[in-house]
């Protein structure tokens, strides 16, 4: 995905031909557009035999040869995220038809060969794309080919706005967007790079702030199709009492469990986005947080026994091994569950 501009051999010898030569060099030119157009007309064949046969139940890029990446998903109501990795050079090519967004994240990548195409748009043999981003509308056709001269990883985040947990008057699932090939802001980039991350470091006590995160990549990506910030209607005031009544009660009785974001939304009738801003303005901490809070707070009530274990306090409590509940219970009070036991004593 590089430079499509002549070699600089090229540029010279024109330069000091003479008056015959301009004549010699017009069916070479013509004969190199023609090939190019060829080559184009192919690619573009190839995206559509894949828009045919794409499986429209699980969307993904399709990459031949398989072997030659490794893919990691990650799955939550209304988007996907799948972070992948290049483990080998030689010819990749990437194909990709389906009833929702596609945006494809380049952390890294450079090309000896190769060519993108996303309907719509010309094709483009940039390089050197890393760092750049790809947008490719539902029912668009993408394909790319590239024989690597560094080992490709990029970010694929699927979108199904009609699924998203965000809220219907903004319009989201009927809007036009348009097609974007190799192109830079700084909004999409540093809230994927975050969802990245935390996808990255997977824990279930995570997942809350992820789907968070997955309705605010939404909103940027729709900030900057239209060009302008996504309109919100403003939360004022925070939770109802109510509301605060039935998502603190929920929590309590599932501490042990991991609670998605989009549940306790539903409890008190709001969209994920509005009810994470409401809840952190009622309570001063995302939900998220507040979880863990009072999974430490319970523990250190465990741990007020004569002769606690660690080991069953941290089961009790949902985590999945003594090493990640002393890991939280340190960050949430400074010490390991069993220095805390022995201030107790």
């Amino acid at each position: 995905m590089l430079s499509d501009s002549l070699p600089m051999n090229a540029a010279s010898s024109f330069g000091t031909s003479t008056s015959r030569q301009p004549r010699a060099i017009v069916p070479l030119s013509i004969e190199k557009r023609g090939k190019l157009r060829r080559d184009e007309r192919a690619d573009r064949n190839q995206a559509r035999q894949h828009c045919a046969a794409t499986d429209m139940v699980h969307p993904i890029v399709d990459i031949s040869p398989p072997d030659s990446v490794k893919r990691r998903t990650a799955t939550w109501p209304g988007m996907t995220a799948e972070i992948v990795q290049a483990t080998r050079s030689g010819r990749i090519e990437s194909r990709f038809c389906a009833p929702v967004h596609l945006l494809a994240v380049y952390e890294r990548g450079m090309r000896q060969e190769g060519g993108t195409i996303v309907e719509g748009l010309p094709k483009s043999m940039l390089r050197d794309f890393r760092r750049k981003l790809i947008f490719v509308p539902a029912g668009h056709e993408y394909y790319d080919w590239q024989e690597p001269r560094l080992l490709t990883r990029v970010v694929y985040f699927y979108f199904d706005l009609a699924a998203l947990a965000i809220s219907p008057e903004l319009g989201f699932a009927d809007m036009s967007f348009t097609p974007r090939l190799f192109f830079e802001d700084s909004g999409l980039w540093d809230t994927a790079l975050k969802l990245t991350t935390l996808i990255e470091g997977a824990g279930t006590h995570h997942r809350p702030y992820v789907e968070a995160l997955g309705v605010v990549l939404a909103h940027e990506l729709v900030r900057f199709n239209t060009g302008k910030p996504c309109v919100e209607p403003q939360v004022r005031g925070g939770l109802a009492a109510w509301q605060q009544r039935s998502v603190l009660a929920y929590i309590e009785d599932h501490l042990a469990e991991p609670i998605l974001l989009a549940t306790l939304a539903q409890l008190v009738r709001l969209s994920p986005h509005y009810f994470c801003r409401a809840f952190k303005q009622s309570f001063g901490m995302p939900p998220h947080r507040y979880h863990t809070h009072r999974r430490i707070e319970r523990a250190k009530s465990l741990l007020a026994a004569p002769t606690p274990s660690v080991t069953d306090t941290g089961f009790t409590l949902g985590f999945g091994s003594t090493s990640s509940f002393t890991a939280a219970f340190r960050k949430g009070t400074g010490l390991t569950p069993t220095a805390y036991h022995r201030t107790l004593s």
